[in-house]
């Protein structure tokens, strides 16, 4: 990449105040992580709130989640280890510009942002747990910026399908913030889904086929260790 150089959930409740005493997230592909923050979140969920709207793909009932946490490439490889998860799609959101390259995202003029969006089936996988690896995965408080990456295409944020997941992500955060999970509040936009436009070929599975180019070795690759263990209980096996 050209750029590299709650209403009140009683289980969010819990997340938040249950674990303080791992230091997980890595802020973002390029940045170097803070050893003084922390994220009290848990690894699991329990009682969690009901599913989003389900959207049928051949056999399965399946759910659509749309998350932007800076580079994709990164975003990816981190939601494709998630169990529950059925495909994960790298592209661009809540832009202006129809069918965008990845040129013109980059320059920022097309309100787009990188983004993932995934299939995943809230039977084995819960919106709640997606956003708890949402949160923790990348540095939800600095604005239009992960690291070195830049841009208002760098931004968090959270594309809603419909008021449900809204509901959820708005409680999330609110919570979070209220707790002061992290240094600084929290900025990640969350807003509906207008728009999302697959990226090229060449971004899709990018960590998967490219493992031994210097980024993901250096950059994605122990980012992933960390996840792992930490999410351990909830990869495929």
């Amino acid at each position: 990449m050209s750029k590299r150089t709650m209403l009140t959930f009683t289980p969010l409740l819990g997340i938040v105040v249950s674990v303080l005493s791992f230091i997980f997230f890595s802020p973002s592909c390029a940045q170097r992580e803070n050893p003084n923050r922390s994220m009290s979140l848990t690894n699991s969920l329990t009682n969690t709130s009901p599913s989003v709207a389900e959207k049928i793909t051949g056999n399965e009932n399946l759910d659509t989640a749309t998350f932007a946490t800076g580079c994709f490439w990164c975003t990816e490889a981190v939601f494709q280890q998630l169990k529950g998860v059925k495909k994960v799609t790298s592209g661009y959101s809540g832009g202006h510009v129809e069918n965008p390259t990845y040129k013109e995202v980059c320059t920022g003029l097309t309100g787009h942002a990188e983004c993932i969006q995934l299939l995943y089936d809230p039977k084995e996988v819960s919106f709640d747990e997606l956003l708890q690896v949402f949160w923790q995965t990348h540095d939800p408080t600095t604005l239009n910026r992960q690291g070195n990456d830049v841009g208002t295409q760098y931004r968090s944020a959270i594309f809603y399908q419909n008021e449900e997941q809204k509901k959820i992500a708005e409680s999330y955060k609110k919570e979070l913030n209220a707790k002061k999970v992290f240094d600084n509040p929290i900025v990640t936009e969350i807003e509906p889904l207008k728009n999302f436009y697959p990226a090229e070929d060449y971004h899709q599975n990018y960590y998967n086929n490219n493992g031994d180019q210097p980024y993901c070795y250096f950059v994605i690759k122990p980012k992933l260790e960390k996840f792992e263990k930490v999410f351990k209980d909830k990869l495929k096996k």
